[in-house]
């Protein structure tokens, strides 16, 4: 499917795309975070960035992300052509027809460039997944997770079978509308695609044929053996007839290689206080530069760094050019999280330029 699978830029190997999550810095709000947001979404298009992706995150104050799906329709409102999509959204947090109905309401704000990323994760700790989904148990929910995914999908095509408790039930918008008397209805519909960070989810996809998405930003040492599976064990559907796996890259480019790397450790102190569950906004470089970090803290810092693709734009290029071509990944999509949202725009300009995509 042409929404599914992209066509590199430039130079680039693969596809680019961006994943947001709309992050909040010491001494900003918000509405900050949110506009940088549209300005970043708007830079993505120009540039030929393929698709821009929202995450769904709860109780975190340095990430503004805890509905994608009003993000994502105030980014349409200010775009015309770039993929917009979940990255993704938590299925077990939501009832599969608000599912439906949420994305069938984007897909005919902005027909044609919507995707529909799902996981299973709370996107959050155990207290809030309690909170959002009214259930005491963490794990409830995600364990019923492909019965969900059945059901959203169903809800989607409009085609539970006669007899089913909801075959009178339809999400709207939605392909009832097309059968309706003088109906009119956008073939199209939101394609889903399987996000995760183990094996669960690539099995799955898989399974389905769906186009699968890896969280290598975060799960780095399961990014081979998940892709592996998803390749090995996929299945050809009507949705696609050869596997496609992109995987997520946290990744920074700056005109001065320290700079990068003052900007990242910024972002592992940000995760050591997320880890050990004081999460605030993301603090300064200056705030990192001033912190005394603890041996653990140092370790866990330096592993994170390790992980971020970062320094100079030729020096991103390369270390993006080596991650494609040990994972074989279909696409690369990128988040760059930094306290400040000018370095987030300055970085995804500098990757551009990197790799001669279109200029503004």
């Amino acid at each position: 499917m042409d929404e599914i699978r992209g066509t590199a830029q430039g130079t680039a190997p693969v596809p680019l795309s961006v994943l947001d999550l709309v992050t909040v810095g010491a001494g900003r709000t918000a509405t900050d975070a949110l506009r940088t947001s549209v300005a970043l979404a708007r830079l993505a298009q120009a540039r030929g960035y393929h698709r821009y992706w929202v995450a769904e995150h709860h109780s975190m104050p340095g990430v503004a992300s805890s509905s994608p799906a009003v993000i994502l329709a105030h980014l349409a409102a200010h775009t015309d052509r770039i993929r917009l999509g979940s990255g993704g959204v938590m299925l077990p947090n939501h009832a599969p027809l608000v599912i439906a109905e949420q994305f069938g309401t984007l897909e005919a704000m902005a027909p044609g460039r919507i995707d529909l990323g799902l996981g299973r994760a709370p996107g959050t700790d155990g207290a809030t997944a309690a909170a959002l989904r009214r259930t005491d148990g963490l794990n409830e929910g995600a364990d019923d997770f492909p019965q969900q995914l059945a059901e959203l999908t169903r809800f989607l095509d409009d085609d539970f079978p006669a007899g089913h408790p909801y075959s009178r039930i339809h999400a709207v918008p939605g392909p009832v509308q097309a059968t309706s008397p003088g109906g009119v209805q956008s073939p199209h519909r939101p394609p889903i695609w399987l996000l995760g960070s183990s094996g669960f989810s690539a099995r799955l996809a898989a399974m389905l044929g769906l186009p699968f998405a890896f969280a290598h930003h975060f799960s780095a040492q399961n990014t081979i053996p998940a892709l592996d599976l998803y390749r090995e064990s996929f299945r050809p559907s009507e949705v696609l007839d050869a596997p496609y796996a992109l995987i997520g890259v946290a990744a920074l480019a700056t005109d001065d290689e320290k700079e990068a790397r003052r900007q990242v450790r910024a972002a592992a102190l940000n995760m050591i206080r997320l880890r050990m569950g004081r999460p605030g906004l993301v603090p300064t470089p200056e705030e990192a530069e001033a912190h005394e970090f603890s041996p653990l803290e140092e370790e866990f810092a330096e592993s994170w760094t390790a992980n971020v693709v970062h320094g100079t734009p030729d020096e991103v290029r390369s270390g993006l050019d080596a991650l494609h071509k040990r994972t074989g990944a279909d696409e690369l999509m990128l988040t760059s999280n930094a306290h400040s949202g000018e370095v987030r725009l300055r970085s995804y300009e500098l990757v551009a330029d990197a790799y001669g995509l279109p200029a503004m």
